[in-house]
């Protein structure tokens, strides 16, 4: 049923998308910024002072739109430096070149690389556990194992998740790095290891719901069409 589980696929990672990108929001803005004292108050700062909304088609694209801070529709302050997605690419290609779109590029294909596996193993090897030979996993078990699923994927993903953001950014004022391996060393130097888990608790947070509902719906979405 190649279709239906395109569609269901579809339809479930778009569920997916929506609930957690608030989530990736704050994800972004604590591995690139220093102003906030952690996750609550970097959500407060957001909600009091901008409109955190905006899917964008590149990662790219979303993480400099996730990075702006100018509150918007207040009187006398300064215009968001992006009008939009579209308005976000245009100014990156004049300003950075088309290099420029794909700043952070090999950073995202090794985050990306691994985790899908890992993403996957983790949420078969928990249904073929918990589901009784024969039988098509219950409810609680695909939530259970798609949040988990999810989880394992984001421990794996966030160190070159906080390279791949922080290359993104890079290039907005000045260049700061040189390359990917010379973002992790200054990283390392100037901030520890530990930076290279900076967002893996709003990373978890965000992962369960996010990937039980996704798994969720598609099964249930695969099981109606079925």
């Amino acid at each position: 049923m190649p279709v239906e589980e395109f569609v269901a696929g579809w339809i479930s990672g778009a569920l997916g998308l929506v609930l957690g990108h608030p989530f990736d929001t704050v994800k972004v803005r604590l591995q690139t910024q220093t102003t906030y004292r952690g996750i609550v108050d970097c959500m407060v700062k957001i909600y009091r002072h901008e409109s955190a909304y905006c899917l964008a088609p590149f990662d790219l694209i979303k993480v400099r739109l996730q990075n702006q801070t100018e509150p918007r529709a207040q009187p006398g302050s300064p215009p968001p430096r992006y009008q939009g997605p579209v308005h976000c690419a245009a100014s990156i290609f004049r300003e950075e070149g088309p290099r420029g779109l794909f700043r952070g590029a090999w950073a995202l294909t090794l985050r990306d690389t691994p985790t899908v596996g890992i993403y996957f193993i983790t949420y078969e090897g928990l249904c073929r556990q918990y589901t009784p030979e024969g039988q098509n996993p219950s409810s609680a078990t695909v939530l259970v194992a798609g949040g988990f699923a999810g989880i394992a994927s984001w421990v794996a993903a966030t160190p070159l998740d906080v390279i791949k953001s922080r290359m993104q950014m890079d290039g907005l004022r000045r260049r700061v790095y040189q390359g990917m391996l010379d973002c992790m060393v200054s990283s390392i130097r100037q901030e520890g290891l530990g930076v290279f888990f900076r967002g893996v608790t709003i990373n978890s947070a965000r992962a369960f719901p996010v990937n039980a509902v996704t798994f969720l719906s598609y099964e249930y979405l695969l099981r109606w069409w079925g």
